[in-house]
Protein backbone atom coordinates (compact mmCIF):
# COMPACT_ATOMS: atom_id res chain seq x y z
CA UNK A 1 0.00 0.00 0.00
CA UNK A 2 1.59 3.10 -0.93
CA UNK A 3 1.49 6.32 0.08
CA UNK A 4 3.71 9.33 0.86
CA UNK A 5 6.05 7.94 3.37
CA UNK A 6 6.78 4.52 2.15
CA UNK A 7 10.04 5.68 -0.14
CA UNK A 8 11.49 7.20 3.19
CA UNK A 9 10.73 4.44 5.20
CA UNK A 10 12.06 1.74 2.55
CA UNK A 11 15.73 3.87 3.03
CA UNK A 12 15.96 2.81 7.01
CA UNK A 13 17.95 0.10 8.39
CA UNK A 14 16.58 -2.48 11.14
CA UNK A 15 17.73 -1.43 14.07
CA UNK A 16 19.26 -3.96 16.29
CA UNK A 17 18.33 -2.71 19.62
CA UNK A 18 15.18 -4.97 20.44
CA UNK A 19 12.87 -2.55 21.69
CA UNK A 20 13.65 -0.12 18.65
CA UNK A 21 13.38 -3.45 16.04
CA UNK A 22 9.73 -3.97 17.14
CA UNK A 23 9.24 -0.67 17.09
CA UNK A 24 10.37 -0.33 13.13
CA UNK A 25 8.13 -3.03 12.49
CA UNK A 26 5.12 -1.54 13.64
CA UNK A 27 6.39 1.46 11.61
CA UNK A 28 6.47 -0.99 9.12
CA UNK A 29 2.78 -2.77 9.13
CA UNK A 30 1.22 0.60 9.80
CA UNK A 31 2.60 2.12 6.33
CA UNK A 32 2.34 -0.70 4.57
CA UNK A 33 -1.12 -2.48 5.79
CA UNK A 34 -2.44 0.38 6.84
CA UNK A 35 -1.41 3.82 4.83
CA UNK A 36 -1.05 4.67 8.10
CA UNK A 37 2.49 7.33 8.87
CA UNK A 38 5.22 5.71 10.75
CA UNK A 39 4.71 6.48 15.07
CA UNK A 40 8.18 5.99 16.26
CA UNK A 41 11.25 5.85 13.46
CA UNK A 42 10.33 9.02 11.21
CA UNK A 43 10.09 12.99 12.98
CA UNK A 44 5.95 12.98 12.11
CA UNK A 45 4.07 15.59 14.24
CA UNK A 46 1.18 14.51 17.15
CA UNK A 47 -0.91 16.33 14.91
CA UNK A 48 -0.28 14.35 11.86
CA UNK A 49 -0.47 11.00 14.06
CA UNK A 50 -3.76 12.09 16.00
CA UNK A 51 -5.43 12.88 12.93
CA UNK A 52 -4.24 10.38 10.65
CA UNK A 53 -7.00 7.64 9.25
CA UNK A 54 -6.18 3.88 7.76
CA UNK A 55 -6.47 3.03 4.18
CA UNK A 56 -8.58 -0.36 5.48
CA UNK A 57 -10.32 -1.23 8.45
CA UNK A 58 -9.12 -4.20 9.88
CA UNK A 59 -10.58 -5.93 12.73
CA UNK A 60 -8.52 -8.11 15.30
CA UNK A 61 -9.79 -10.00 18.13
CA UNK A 62 -7.91 -11.82 21.23
CA UNK A 63 -9.28 -14.45 23.52
CA UNK A 64 -6.62 -14.83 26.64
CA UNK A 65 -6.85 -18.31 28.54
CA UNK A 66 -5.63 -18.49 32.12
CA UNK A 67 -4.04 -16.57 34.41
CA UNK A 68 -3.14 -13.26 34.86
CA UNK A 69 0.13 -13.22 33.54
CA UNK A 70 -1.42 -13.94 30.22
CA UNK A 71 -4.12 -11.63 30.86
CA UNK A 72 -1.07 -8.80 31.20
CA UNK A 73 0.53 -10.63 28.00
CA UNK A 74 -2.58 -9.41 26.02
CA UNK A 75 -2.82 -6.39 27.11
CA UNK A 76 0.89 -5.82 25.36
CA UNK A 77 -0.48 -7.90 22.11
CA UNK A 78 -3.52 -5.34 22.03
CA UNK A 79 -1.12 -2.53 22.36
CA UNK A 80 0.50 -3.66 19.33
CA UNK A 81 -2.44 -4.57 17.34
CA UNK A 82 -3.54 -1.12 18.09
CA UNK A 83 -0.22 0.63 17.50
CA UNK A 84 -0.26 -1.01 14.00
CA UNK A 85 -3.51 0.00 12.66
CA UNK A 86 -6.37 -2.75 13.94
CA UNK A 87 -9.67 -1.89 15.77
CA UNK A 88 -9.98 -4.03 18.16
CA UNK A 89 -13.14 -6.25 18.83
CA UNK A 90 -14.83 -9.20 20.95
CA UNK A 91 -16.28 -10.86 17.71
CA UNK A 92 -13.89 -13.92 16.73
CA UNK A 93 -15.53 -13.17 13.10
CA UNK A 94 -12.46 -10.72 12.85
CA UNK A 95 -9.81 -10.18 10.28
CA UNK A 96 -6.98 -11.28 12.77
CA UNK A 97 -8.14 -13.31 15.81
CA UNK A 98 -5.21 -14.31 18.57
CA UNK A 99 -5.93 -17.15 20.94
CA UNK A 100 -3.45 -16.51 24.03
CA UNK A 101 -3.14 -20.13 25.54
CA UNK A 102 -2.69 -21.75 28.82
CA UNK A 103 -1.82 -25.70 29.42
CA UNK A 104 -1.70 -25.82 33.31
CA UNK A 105 -4.99 -28.57 32.99
CA UNK A 106 -5.44 -30.85 30.01
CA UNK A 107 -8.96 -29.22 29.50
CA UNK A 108 -7.14 -26.18 28.50
CA UNK A 109 -5.98 -27.55 25.53
CA UNK A 110 -8.96 -29.39 24.62
CA UNK A 111 -10.31 -25.94 24.51
CA UNK A 112 -8.38 -24.51 22.38
CA UNK A 113 -9.25 -27.47 19.79
CA UNK A 114 -12.21 -26.96 19.79
CA UNK A 115 -12.67 -23.44 18.80
CA UNK A 116 -9.99 -23.77 16.25
CA UNK A 117 -12.57 -26.17 14.24
CA UNK A 118 -14.81 -22.67 14.73
CA UNK A 119 -12.32 -20.42 13.24
CA UNK A 120 -11.35 -22.72 10.19
CA UNK A 121 -14.79 -21.71 9.40
CA UNK A 122 -14.87 -18.30 9.71
CA UNK A 123 -11.65 -18.54 7.53
CA UNK A 124 -13.23 -20.25 4.60
CA UNK A 125 -15.44 -17.64 4.44
CA UNK A 126 -12.65 -14.80 4.53
CA UNK A 127 -9.34 -16.52 3.21
CA UNK A 128 -7.57 -13.15 4.10
CA UNK A 129 -8.13 -13.68 7.72
CA UNK A 130 -5.23 -14.55 9.76
CA UNK A 131 -5.28 -17.06 12.66
CA UNK A 132 -2.49 -17.11 15.47
CA UNK A 133 -1.85 -18.95 18.09
CA UNK A 134 0.55 -18.24 21.55
CA UNK A 135 1.37 -18.71 25.12
CA UNK A 136 2.23 -21.40 26.97
CA UNK A 137 0.71 -24.33 25.13
CA UNK A 138 2.72 -23.29 22.12
CA UNK A 139 5.97 -24.45 24.38
CA UNK A 140 4.85 -28.27 24.22
CA UNK A 141 6.22 -29.93 21.07
CA UNK A 142 3.52 -32.15 20.61
CA UNK A 143 0.83 -29.33 20.29
CA UNK A 144 3.29 -27.23 17.51
CA UNK A 145 3.34 -30.54 15.72
CA UNK A 146 -0.37 -31.10 16.23
CA UNK A 147 -1.04 -28.10 14.44
CA UNK A 148 1.33 -28.57 11.95
CA UNK A 149 -0.16 -31.49 11.10
CA UNK A 150 -3.76 -31.15 11.58
CA UNK A 151 -4.29 -27.34 11.19
CA UNK A 152 -2.56 -25.73 8.51
CA UNK A 153 -4.79 -22.84 8.37
CA UNK A 154 -3.31 -21.42 11.32
CA UNK A 155 -0.83 -18.72 10.35
CA UNK A 156 1.22 -17.81 13.40
CA UNK A 157 2.83 -20.03 16.08
CA UNK A 158 4.88 -18.27 18.65
CA UNK A 159 5.52 -18.93 22.84
CA UNK A 160 6.07 -17.03 25.76
CA UNK A 161 9.67 -16.16 25.70
CA UNK A 162 9.28 -13.61 22.30
CA UNK A 163 5.50 -12.42 22.69
CA UNK A 164 7.49 -9.07 21.89
CA UNK A 165 8.33 -10.06 18.55
CA UNK A 166 4.51 -9.73 17.84
CA UNK A 167 4.76 -6.89 15.36
CA UNK A 168 7.82 -8.86 13.62
CA UNK A 169 6.32 -11.89 13.23
CA UNK A 170 3.19 -10.28 11.73
CA UNK A 171 5.42 -8.99 9.28
CA UNK A 172 7.24 -12.41 8.17
CA UNK A 173 3.76 -13.50 7.60
CA UNK A 174 2.14 -10.77 5.40
CA UNK A 175 5.72 -11.28 3.40
CA UNK A 176 6.51 -14.97 3.78
CA UNK A 177 2.70 -15.90 2.83
CA UNK A 178 2.76 -19.31 5.02
CA UNK A 179 2.93 -21.23 8.31
CA UNK A 180 5.21 -18.98 11.14
CA UNK A 181 6.71 -20.66 13.36
CA UNK A 182 8.66 -18.94 16.32
CA UNK A 183 8.61 -20.99 19.77
CA UNK A 184 11.70 -20.17 21.91
CA UNK A 185 13.22 -23.08 24.43
CA UNK A 186 14.01 -20.19 27.02
CA UNK A 187 15.12 -16.58 27.13
CA UNK A 188 17.40 -14.58 29.27
CA UNK A 189 15.87 -11.27 27.72
CA UNK A 190 13.35 -8.40 29.22
CA UNK A 191 12.31 -5.95 26.36
CA UNK A 192 11.03 -2.70 27.97
CA UNK A 193 8.96 -0.06 26.44
CA UNK A 194 6.66 -1.47 24.34
CA UNK A 195 2.60 -0.44 23.88
CA UNK A 196 0.34 -1.65 26.13
CA UNK A 197 -3.17 -1.32 25.97
CA UNK A 198 -5.17 -1.91 29.44
CA UNK A 199 -8.40 -3.52 30.23
CA UNK A 200 -9.19 -1.25 32.70
CA UNK A 201 -8.01 2.84 33.26
CA UNK A 202 -7.40 2.79 37.26
CA UNK A 203 -5.91 -0.71 37.63
CA UNK A 204 -3.12 -2.45 35.90
CA UNK A 205 -0.68 -5.79 36.16
CA UNK A 206 2.77 -4.90 36.43
CA UNK A 207 4.75 -7.99 35.45
CA UNK A 208 8.21 -7.69 38.20
CA UNK A 209 9.85 -11.35 37.01
CA UNK A 210 8.77 -13.95 34.21
CA UNK A 211 9.33 -17.37 34.59
CA UNK A 212 9.94 -19.75 37.85
CA UNK A 213 13.03 -22.28 39.20
CA UNK A 214 10.51 -24.39 41.37
CA UNK A 215 9.61 -27.15 39.29
CA UNK A 216 7.07 -28.40 41.28
CA UNK A 217 6.40 -32.27 39.60
CA UNK A 218 2.95 -31.83 38.61
CA UNK A 219 3.72 -28.66 37.17
CA UNK A 220 4.28 -27.65 33.43
CA UNK A 221 4.69 -23.58 34.37
CA UNK A 222 8.69 -24.02 34.69
CA UNK A 223 9.18 -26.02 31.13
CA UNK A 224 7.08 -23.19 29.18
CA UNK A 225 7.74 -20.17 31.30
CA UNK A 226 11.30 -20.87 31.42
CA UNK A 227 13.80 -19.76 34.42
CA UNK A 228 13.53 -16.95 36.58
CA UNK A 229 14.23 -13.78 35.52
CA UNK A 230 13.33 -10.40 37.62
CA UNK A 231 12.98 -6.89 35.55
CA UNK A 232 15.32 -4.00 37.23
CA UNK A 233 13.58 -2.45 40.31
CA UNK A 234 13.92 1.14 38.75
CA UNK A 235 12.04 -0.21 35.09
CA UNK A 236 9.58 -1.51 37.44
CA UNK A 237 9.26 1.83 39.44
CA UNK A 238 9.53 3.65 36.53
CA UNK A 239 6.74 2.09 34.66
CA UNK A 240 4.12 2.09 37.64
CA UNK A 241 4.98 6.38 37.99
CA UNK A 242 4.19 6.29 34.33
CA UNK A 243 0.92 4.56 35.34
CA UNK A 244 -0.12 6.49 38.45
CA UNK A 245 0.32 9.91 36.01
CA UNK A 246 -2.31 8.12 33.80
CA UNK A 247 -5.12 7.21 36.19
CA UNK A 248 -4.06 3.97 37.52
CA UNK A 249 -4.46 3.71 41.54
CA UNK A 250 -4.27 0.14 41.80
CA UNK A 251 -1.28 -2.22 40.70
CA UNK A 252 -1.19 -6.40 40.61
CA UNK A 253 2.65 -7.08 40.58
CA UNK A 254 2.58 -10.58 38.95
CA UNK A 255 5.51 -12.91 38.69
CA UNK A 256 5.28 -16.98 39.34
CA UNK A 257 6.98 -16.53 42.87
CA UNK A 258 6.89 -12.97 43.80
CA UNK A 259 9.04 -14.02 46.88
CA UNK A 260 11.65 -15.03 45.26
CA UNK A 261 11.81 -11.59 43.03
CA UNK A 262 15.38 -9.95 42.68
CA UNK A 263 17.87 -13.11 43.27
CA UNK A 264 19.30 -13.38 40.00
CA UNK A 265 19.78 -9.34 39.67
CA UNK A 266 23.03 -8.26 39.13
CA UNK A 267 22.50 -6.05 42.25
CA UNK A 268 20.20 -8.37 44.31
CA UNK A 269 16.76 -6.92 45.99
CA UNK A 270 14.37 -8.63 47.94
CA UNK A 271 10.97 -8.87 46.95
CA UNK A 272 9.90 -6.51 50.72
CA UNK A 273 12.25 -4.18 49.60
CA UNK A 274 10.92 -3.55 46.50
CA UNK A 275 7.54 -3.18 47.89
CA UNK A 276 8.79 -0.60 49.90
CA UNK A 277 10.05 1.44 46.73
CA UNK A 278 7.18 1.09 44.86
CA UNK A 279 5.17 2.18 47.78
CA UNK A 280 6.94 5.67 47.53
CA UNK A 281 4.80 6.31 44.52
CA UNK A 282 2.56 9.10 45.05
CA UNK A 283 -0.54 8.90 43.77
CA UNK A 284 -0.46 4.70 44.53
CA UNK A 285 -3.14 3.50 46.23
CA UNK A 286 -3.23 -0.03 46.48
CA UNK A 287 -0.69 -2.58 45.75
CA UNK A 288 -1.54 -6.43 45.23
CA UNK A 289 0.71 -9.05 44.31
CA UNK A 290 0.50 -13.02 43.53
CA UNK A 291 1.56 -15.54 43.29
CA UNK A 292 3.92 -16.51 46.53
CA UNK A 293 5.44 -19.45 47.57
CA UNK A 294 5.57 -20.86 50.87
CA UNK A 295 9.07 -21.76 51.01
CA UNK A 296 10.14 -18.10 50.08
CA UNK A 297 7.85 -16.22 52.08
CA UNK A 298 10.43 -14.49 54.42
CA UNK A 299 9.83 -12.52 58.02
CA UNK A 300 10.98 -9.30 56.07
CA UNK A 301 8.01 -9.58 53.60
CA UNK A 302 5.46 -10.17 56.54
CA UNK A 303 7.33 -7.07 58.76
CA UNK A 304 6.89 -5.13 55.36
CA UNK A 305 3.19 -5.64 55.02
CA UNK A 306 2.35 -5.27 58.75
CA UNK A 307 3.79 -1.17 58.68
CA UNK A 308 2.50 -0.74 54.94
CA UNK A 309 -0.53 1.52 54.04
CA UNK A 310 -0.85 0.64 50.89
CA UNK A 311 -0.26 -3.17 50.43
CA UNK A 312 -3.81 -4.74 50.04
CA UNK A 313 -5.27 -6.97 53.28
CA UNK A 314 -5.23 -9.98 50.77
CA UNK A 315 -2.38 -12.84 50.89
CA UNK A 316 -2.86 -15.69 48.36
CA UNK A 317 -0.88 -18.83 49.91
CA UNK A 318 -0.79 -21.84 47.91
CA UNK A 319 -1.08 -24.78 49.84
CA UNK A 320 -1.98 -27.81 47.12
CA UNK A 321 -1.87 -30.33 50.16
CA UNK A 322 -2.04 -30.35 53.72
CA UNK A 323 -0.10 -33.71 53.81
CA UNK A 324 3.72 -33.44 54.28
CA UNK A 325 4.03 -37.18 52.60
CA UNK A 326 2.66 -35.36 49.51
CA UNK A 327 4.22 -31.96 49.87
CA UNK A 328 7.42 -33.51 49.25
CA UNK A 329 5.89 -35.63 46.26
CA UNK A 330 4.80 -32.51 45.15
CA UNK A 331 8.63 -31.07 45.33
CA UNK A 332 6.84 -28.00 47.41
CA UNK A 333 10.15 -27.83 49.19
CA UNK A 334 7.81 -27.44 52.75
CA UNK A 335 5.88 -29.54 55.26
CA UNK A 336 2.28 -29.11 56.95
CA UNK A 337 4.44 -27.64 59.88
CA UNK A 338 5.65 -24.90 57.88
CA UNK A 339 3.09 -23.92 56.63
CA UNK A 340 0.91 -23.37 59.23
CA UNK A 341 3.34 -21.56 61.15
CA UNK A 342 3.69 -19.23 58.51
CA UNK A 343 0.02 -18.43 58.70
CA UNK A 344 0.18 -18.01 62.10
CA UNK A 345 2.36 -15.35 61.37
CA UNK A 346 0.62 -13.49 59.01
CA UNK A 347 -1.87 -13.70 61.12
CA UNK A 348 -0.15 -11.70 63.91
CA UNK A 349 1.44 -9.51 62.44
CA UNK A 350 -1.79 -8.31 60.09
CA UNK A 351 -4.68 -9.25 62.16
CA UNK A 352 -7.54 -8.13 59.67
CA UNK A 353 -5.79 -10.22 56.18
CA UNK A 354 -7.76 -12.20 53.93
CA UNK A 355 -6.06 -15.68 52.94
CA UNK A 356 -6.62 -17.34 50.00
CA UNK A 357 -4.55 -20.70 48.24
CA UNK A 358 -4.98 -23.18 45.90
CA UNK A 359 -5.04 -26.70 46.55
CA UNK A 360 -5.08 -29.86 44.56
CA UNK A 361 -6.97 -33.15 45.04
CA UNK A 362 -6.20 -36.33 43.65
CA UNK A 363 -2.18 -35.92 43.68
CA UNK A 364 -0.85 -39.18 42.82
CA UNK A 365 -0.63 -41.82 46.02
CA UNK A 366 -2.64 -39.70 47.52
CA UNK A 367 -4.64 -41.57 49.72
CA UNK A 368 -7.43 -40.69 52.35
CA UNK A 369 -5.37 -39.87 55.87
CA UNK A 370 -3.63 -37.74 53.00
CA UNK A 371 -6.82 -36.10 51.91
CA UNK A 372 -7.79 -35.70 55.69
CA UNK A 373 -5.02 -33.66 56.63
CA UNK A 374 -5.69 -31.47 53.78
CA UNK A 375 -8.98 -30.86 55.31
CA UNK A 376 -7.68 -30.28 58.67
CA UNK A 377 -5.57 -27.81 56.84
CA UNK A 378 -8.58 -25.76 55.89
CA UNK A 379 -10.13 -25.86 59.24
CA UNK A 380 -7.02 -24.56 60.89
CA UNK A 381 -6.15 -21.73 58.36
CA UNK A 382 -10.00 -20.53 57.59
CA UNK A 383 -9.20 -19.15 54.30
CA UNK A 384 -11.44 -16.72 53.02
CA UNK A 385 -11.58 -18.31 49.55
CA UNK A 386 -9.74 -21.61 48.01
CA UNK A 387 -9.15 -22.12 44.56
CA UNK A 388 -9.44 -26.19 44.31
CA UNK A 389 -8.53 -28.21 41.30
CA UNK A 390 -8.73 -31.89 40.12
CA UNK A 391 -5.12 -33.28 39.71
CA UNK A 392 -4.56 -32.97 36.24
CA UNK A 393 -1.79 -35.17 34.54
CA UNK A 394 0.65 -32.95 32.43
CA UNK A 395 2.96 -34.91 30.18
CA UNK A 396 6.69 -34.08 30.77
CA UNK A 397 6.14 -33.45 34.47
CA UNK A 398 7.46 -35.99 37.06
CA UNK A 399 4.09 -36.50 38.44
CA UNK A 400 2.41 -37.85 35.01
CA UNK A 401 4.94 -41.38 35.35
CA UNK A 402 3.99 -41.75 38.86
CA UNK A 403 2.36 -44.69 40.43
CA UNK A 404 -1.04 -44.79 42.16
CA UNK A 405 -2.82 -42.07 40.00
CA UNK A 406 -5.93 -42.17 41.98
CA UNK A 407 -8.99 -43.46 40.86
CA UNK A 408 -11.61 -40.79 39.35
CA UNK A 409 -14.46 -41.84 41.77
CA UNK A 410 -12.49 -41.18 44.84
CA UNK A 411 -11.29 -37.85 43.45
CA UNK A 412 -14.43 -36.53 42.85
CA UNK A 413 -16.07 -37.78 46.29
CA UNK A 414 -12.80 -35.95 47.85
CA UNK A 415 -13.22 -32.95 45.85
CA UNK A 416 -16.76 -32.43 46.65
CA UNK A 417 -16.05 -32.83 50.31
CA UNK A 418 -13.37 -30.51 50.33
CA UNK A 419 -14.98 -27.87 48.05
CA UNK A 420 -17.95 -28.13 51.17
CA UNK A 421 -15.83 -27.43 53.53
CA UNK A 422 -14.08 -24.50 51.75
CA UNK A 423 -17.16 -22.80 50.87
CA UNK A 424 -18.80 -22.93 53.97
CA UNK A 425 -16.20 -21.63 55.83
CA UNK A 426 -15.45 -18.69 53.32
CA UNK A 427 -19.29 -18.08 53.70
CA UNK A 428 -18.73 -17.56 57.68
CA UNK A 429 -15.15 -15.39 57.00
CA UNK A 430 -16.89 -12.89 54.83
CA UNK A 431 -20.33 -12.54 56.85
CA UNK A 432 -17.43 -11.08 59.30
CA UNK A 433 -17.60 -7.45 57.64
CA UNK A 434 -21.53 -7.13 58.00
CA UNK A 435 -22.43 -3.82 59.40
CA UNK A 436 -18.48 -2.25 58.51
CA UNK A 437 -18.03 0.79 56.50
CA UNK A 438 -15.14 0.14 54.46
CA UNK A 439 -13.11 1.60 52.12
CA UNK A 440 -14.21 0.27 47.95
CA UNK A 441 -12.57 0.52 44.66
CA UNK A 442 -15.31 1.22 42.05
CA UNK A 443 -14.56 -1.19 39.52
CA UNK A 444 -17.29 -1.25 37.06
CA UNK A 445 -21.50 -1.05 36.68
CA UNK A 446 -23.06 -4.52 37.74
CA UNK A 447 -23.28 -6.87 35.03
CA UNK A 448 -27.17 -7.68 36.20
CA UNK A 449 -28.34 -4.72 37.46
CA UNK A 450 -27.23 -1.10 35.84
CA UNK A 451 -28.24 0.45 38.92
CA UNK A 452 -25.45 -1.18 41.26
CA UNK A 453 -21.86 -0.35 40.82
CA UNK A 454 -19.31 -2.90 41.49
CA UNK A 455 -16.21 -2.55 43.59
CA UNK A 456 -13.41 -4.35 45.35
CA UNK A 457 -12.17 -4.44 49.16
CA UNK A 458 -8.49 -4.22 50.23
CA UNK A 459 -9.16 -8.20 50.93
CA UNK A 460 -10.45 -8.63 47.60
CA UNK A 461 -14.26 -9.40 48.02
CA UNK A 462 -17.18 -8.21 46.13
CA UNK A 463 -19.33 -5.33 46.79
CA UNK A 464 -22.57 -4.25 45.24
CA UNK A 465 -24.34 -0.93 46.12
CA UNK A 466 -26.21 1.72 44.54
CA UNK A 467 -24.46 4.17 42.66
CA UNK A 468 -23.48 5.41 38.71
CA UNK A 469 -20.55 5.08 36.25
CA UNK A 470 -18.91 8.11 36.96
CA UNK A 471 -17.61 6.46 40.66
CA UNK A 472 -15.73 3.94 38.40
CA UNK A 473 -12.06 3.94 39.72
CA UNK A 474 -12.50 6.01 42.34
CA UNK A 475 -11.92 4.62 46.19
CA UNK A 476 -15.43 5.31 47.84
CA UNK A 477 -16.42 4.17 51.82
CA UNK A 478 -19.31 2.02 51.57
CA UNK A 479 -21.27 0.21 53.99
CA UNK A 480 -21.25 -3.36 53.97
CA UNK A 481 -24.91 -4.15 54.95
CA UNK A 482 -26.34 -7.79 53.90
CA UNK A 483 -23.69 -10.45 53.14
CA UNK A 484 -24.56 -12.80 50.58
CA UNK A 485 -22.18 -15.73 50.86
CA UNK A 486 -19.38 -14.36 48.79
CA UNK A 487 -20.26 -10.80 48.25
CA UNK A 488 -21.93 -7.80 50.03
CA UNK A 489 -24.72 -5.82 49.03
CA UNK A 490 -24.01 -2.17 50.51
CA UNK A 491 -24.71 1.54 49.88
CA UNK A 492 -22.52 4.68 50.11
CA UNK A 493 -21.74 6.75 53.52
CA UNK A 494 -22.43 10.02 53.55
CA UNK A 495 -19.36 12.45 53.41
Amino acid sequence: MENKYTEEFQKLAVPTNATERQQYFIDKLRVEQFGLPPKYSLQVSERELREAKPSVHKTACITTFGCQMNARDSEKLTGILEDIGYEIVEDENADFVIYNTCTVRENANQRVYGRLGVLNGYKKKNPEMLIALCGCMMQEQEVVDKLKQSYRFVDLIFGTHNLYKFAELIDSRFSGGHMIIDIWKDTDMIVEDLPVERKYSFKSGVNIMFGCNNFCSYCIVPYVRGRERSRKPLDIVHEIERLVADGVVEVMLLGQNVNSYGKNLEEPMSFAELLQEIEKIEGLERIRFMTSHPKDLSDELIEVMAHSKKICMHFHLPLQSGSSRILKLMNRRYDKERYLSLVEKLRVSVPNISLTTDIIVGFPGETEEDFLETMDVVRRVRYDSAFTFIYSKRTGTPAAAMEDQVPEDVVKDRFDRLLALVQGISRERTARFTGETLPVLVEEVNDHDASLMTGRLSTNLLVHFPGDASLIGKIVNVKLEECKGFYFLGSMAEE
